[in-house]
């Protein structure tokens, strides 16, 4: 299996009422009723909407809270199919338009790290050649974040992490590949989701484990359901679970009820 990703998807911009704006004044910057509140969101092609002819859940998530906050929301989407956490480091520290985005925005999600330890021929199923891959993803969330907040200086901005429930091939796609297969992305999808849980906490930001979403609190279930044919990537019943689990970390740090 090469790179997560191959297409399109998503980012949201959102404008929400009077607890928003209550919860701005120690969290994040809130606009004022009537005004849009931006969300950009960044990553690969999970949120891009790869292999879905469906709308993928940053969208998703927009309308949701347009619905509950009784408020008009745009999005704009700045996940590309493939890319690593090096890409997106790179695209905020060189892509004029994402930069603009970001410097307008009120909060960003990113959901990045499974392309870096995508499986390859060289390592196969070693977990140790990936073990050098994932200080790099740590540093380069690390960094992520600092850039963000040295873009929107002099006022806080709401970041969310989202994790995967799978870095490689997920559900009945995972067993098929055998055994050796199975322990290795179990594995690695451990430490990537552990440096992007760790990054959350260290940073004060949003964290939201899709892994829970997918398979459940002990990570038992099999998720083959919220998967697309390719069996990497979520089918419309997955984008819209990681929308329902990202708006309700959104609603909890926002405090929309």
């Amino acid at each position: 299996m090469g790179r997560r990703g191959v297409t399109g998807a998503v980012v949201a911009l959102l404008a929400f009422v009077s607890a928003v704006a209550a919860y701005s004044a120690s969290t994040t910057q809130s606009p004022s009723k009537g005004r849009g509140w931006s969300i950009v969101a960044l990553g690969d092609s999970v949120p891009r909407g790869t292999n879905c002819d469906c709308t993928p859940y940053p969208d998703l998530t927009a309308d949701a809270l347009t619905d509950k906050a009784a408020h008009f929301v745009t999005a704009s989407n700045d996940s590309v199919a493939g890319y690593t956490s090096s890409d997106v480091l790179h695209q905020l520290q060189s892509d004029v338009g994402v930069i603009d985005q970001v410097r307008a925005a009120n909060a960003v999600e990113i959901q990045i790290g499974a392309n870096d330890v995508s499986d390859s021929q060289p390592c196969g199923t070693n977990v140790v050649c990936y073990a050098p891959t994932i200080p790099r993803v740590k540093a380069n969330l690390g960094a992520i974040v600092a850039r963000l907040h040295a873009l929107t200086a002099g006022r806080k901005v709401l970041v969310v992490f989202l994790d995967y429930w799978n870095v490689w091939l997920g559900g009945q796609y995972e067993a098929a590949q055998g055994s050796a297969y199975v322990s290795a992305a179990e594995q690695l999808t451990d430490e990537v989701n552990s440096a992007i849980r760790s990054t959350a906490a260290a940073s004060g930001s949003a964290y939201v484990d899709v892994r829970a979403a997918f398979k459940g609190p002990n990570y038992v279930y099999d998720e083959t359901h919220y998967l697309s044919n390719d069996g990497d990537h979520p089918n419309a019943a997955g984008q819209q679970q990681i929308a329902t689990a990202t708006q309700a970390v959104i609603e909890r740090a926002l405090h929309i009820y």
